[in-house]
């Protein structure tokens, strides 16, 4: 064989093993990964308003990788951050972030804002955040960027492939019905009929979601509301979890799950996952020493009982180990709980997100 065709051959291996490479990377290329809904998956969003619901200054972010606060209400890393790392990508950008265009648009986007909830007045505290009418807006303003960037098809594509997770409900319960006595929700329904009500709004969001494409959708439920540190400071006696709040996470997450499977009849696949954040706190709020926790009451950082009373500032008491805390502030839980939820995100039982986990329909997904 002459020496010309050994080198042609070899040129030939060599482009078509490139191509291969090539083919290869396009295939493992992970999803596009879009967030809506309030603080527990804020990025960032909110330090670009004139809000009071803000996580942008220490301690927040004091284990996240720069040491800094983010805009993220955690000691480091956020459930989505988490569920990125899963996904084997870098976390999506907030949707208001000027870094947010060209190949950052193909990761995907955070649409999130602390404060907000399923209802417009909910969080009406807070003044300046993104409701999710216009979390939702701001998501098709999303996709008419990316198709101007990759084209309409592709930017269709990207959508209908992506992995897209909603979080909302907390926000009207604490900042709405319970947030003062006779609020003008707490007038206007019984628990009993505030929950349905919720629930048919809430239906009316996730067919929007799925109008704008949104084909992979993990929704949700609330965690133990009742439990977290700034109720028990509030309304707890003797460290039992607030009874009110604990009865409405306990009528709204079977009727969640019940509305999401309706809603999967109706269009005639799984699109909707119930994910069910109440039992994965109820875990290791009962059992934290089992997660490693020396306490899932007790806020890491905080002040008054329960470390649950204001906010997290630079004036607060801080643990020195958030490892051994469930709760990094009144409200929300540490970097390692957020990665106890999440791996039961990944791969839990359908006790713990159903009718399917994500690890499950990533391997649907990249087999299809």
């Amino acid at each position: 064989m002459d020496a010309l065709l050994v080198t042609r051959l070899a040129a030939a291996v060599a482009a078509a093993s490139l191509l291969a490479g090539a083919a290869s990377s396009v295939a493992a290329a992970p999803p596009a990964f879009f967030v809506f809904g309030d603080s527990l998956v804020d990025n960032g969003n909110n330090n670009y308003l004139m809000t009071t619901a803000r996580a942008d200054a220490p301690p927040y972010g004091i284990d996240f990788p720069t040491h800094m606060p983010t805009g993220r209400f955690s000691n480091g890393l956020n459930i989505p951050d988490i569920i990125s790392e899963h996904l084997g990508s870098e976390p999506a950008l907030p949707y208001l972030s000027p870094y947010l265009r060209g190949d950052k648009l193909l990761v995907g986007a955070n649409f999130a804002s602390a404060g907000v909830g399923i209802l417009n007045d909910t969080g009406i505290q807070f003044v300046n955040i993104i409701r999710i009418g216009q979390q939702l807006e701001n998501f098709q303003e999303y996709q008419q960027k990316l198709a101007a960037f990759v084209g309409v098809d592709e930017a269709a594509r990207v959508v209908n492939n992506a992995l897209v997770l909603i979080t909302l409900g907390g926000n009207d319960f604490v900042n709405n019905y319970y947030l003062v006595p006779f609020s003008v929700r707490s007038r206007q329904f019984a628990i009993q009929d505030y929950v349905p009500y919720l629930i048919s709004e809430y239906r009316k969001i996730l067919t929007r979601l799925y109008e704008l494409g949104a084909r992979r959708v993990v929704v949700t439920g609330t965690g133990m509301i009742g439990c977290v540190p700034a109720e028990l400071a509030m309304h707890s006696i003797d460290g039992e979890c607030a009874r009110d709040l604990t009865e409405a996470a306990d009528l709204f997450n079977p009727q969640l799950a019940q509305m999401l499977g309706e809603l999967n009849a109706d269009i005639g696949r799984d699109v909707f996952i119930s994910a069910n954040t109440n039992r994965v706190s109820f875990d290791f709020m009962f059992n934290p020493q089992d997660y490693g926790f020396v306490t899932a009451k007790v806020a890491c950082c905080g002040q008054g009982p329960y470390n649950g009373i204001g906010l997290c500032t630079p004036a607060s008491n801080v643990c020195p180990n958030r490892d051994v805390y469930a709760y990094w502030d009144a409200f929300h839980p540490t970097e390692r709980a957020n990665r106890i939820i999440v791996g039961q995100f990944m791969h839990g039982s359908t006790d713990h997100i159903s009718p399917m986990n994500i690890s499950t329909i990533l391997a649907m997904d990249n087999r299809h």
